[in-house]
């Protein structure tokens, strides 16, 4: 499942906010429309929006009408600063566009190089995730019941997945696994995403809403959980999709494992714990309102956090590219 591509003019996405429904793609043609791609979700999950960001500086180096290094790498500057201004809790964002930055920067022809860049950023993202499948589905048995949260699969990395890619590859050795998928509100990637993919892929799924998770763990044999993730702090504590918070204390109090996946480009050196890690808040009409339908009333004030952020206490183990990590949690950076 191809989730972004970069041609010679363009940036092409699957349109993510269609899905189940419609699987259709959209054309970026310029920095603007990738960037309101991505702060509308039309792109998501951090793998794929560290991809969305190194592609478009290689849009902006493609379309740049710069005649020299310096006008070039000025408008490389001005893209890198609107790439970054729009979802803050995601380090692949901004760990990729410094990669592609540095390499533009440190080249007499930026342009060029900004391209290369861009496309060793997905490359390796694809590389990353491959191992990280492998590593992971080590952990799984037959016979195995997984609960997930929100969509870590194809759709939210460059085409492979993390947690998503786990179970698949899991199932792809013979396994014979049973997912059940938070529906995630209040956008629903576990109901809309997770979904799709896992029948997609014939693995048995269930739907459950979120409040259900301490019911089916109770009462439907879970014996594992896995979530992705959007940002890793040094300490281990995790920013994931909101929710993911409380699945981990309810896995916890249920004795099940609880598991991170996430390529090392997830890890943010510059986060000691998770009180570093600047959580991204909505807009209050993604819970106003449920299929265009009015819920809430206009004078009730609403809260909507994209992310929280699970203690490293609560996570069993991280699995990476490198390895599985367990605390205490040294992830060699």
């Amino acid at each position: 499942m191809e989730t972004i591509i970069l041609k010679e003019d363009c940036v092409v996405l699957l349109d993510q906010t269609l899905l189940p429904e419609r699987l259709e793609y959209v054309e970026c043609r310029d920095v603007e429309s990738l960037a309101e791609a991505i702060m509308s979700l039309r792109v998501r999950g951090a793998p794929a929006l560290g991809v969305a960001g190194a592609f478009g500086l290689a849009l902006a180096a493609m379309h740049s009408k710069g005649v020299g290094r310096r006008e070039v790498l000025s408008d490389l500057e001005a893209a890198c600063a609107r790439l970054k201004s729009t979802r803050p809790t995601a380090v692949n964002l901004f760990t990729a566009v410094k990669v592609v930055m540095d390499a533009a920067r440190a080249s007499d022809d930026p342009r060029a190089a900004a391209v290369d860049a861009a496309k060793r950023v997905f490359e390796e993202d694809v590389s990353m995730n491959k191992r990280l499948e492998k590593i992971g589905a080590e952990l799984f048995d037959d016979g195995d019941v997984v609960l997930t949260h929100c969509n870590a699969g194809s759709l939210a990395t460059s085409g492979r997945g993390s947690a998503l890619g786990v179970i698949k590859e899991a199932a792809r050795q013979g396994k014979n696994l049973t997912v059940f998928a938070d529906e995630t509100r209040p956008l629903l990637q576990g109901a809309r995403l997770t979904s799709f993919e896992m029948v997609d892929a014939k693995i048995p799924v269930t739907v459950i809403t979120d409040s259900m998770a301490g019911f089916v763990m109770k009462n439907r044999g879970v014996s594992k959980v896995i979530v992705g993730a959007d940002r890793i702090a040094l300490n281990g504590d995790t920013a994931n999709k909101i929710g993911t918070y409380g699945l981990a204390i309810l896995a916890k109090a249920h004795d099940i494992p609880f598991y991170v996946a996430a390529p090392t480009s997830t890890i943010d050196s510059q986060s000691r714990s998770g009180g570093d890690i600047e959580i991204e808040f909505r807009s209050r009409g993604e819970i106003e309102f449920f299929n265009n339908v009015r819920i809430v009333p206009r004078e009730a004030d609403v809260l909507n956090p994209a992310f929280d952020v699970t203690p490293a206490e609560f996570i069993s183990g991280i699995i990476t590219e490198k390895g599985v990590f367990y605390a205490p949690f040294d992830f060699g950076l």
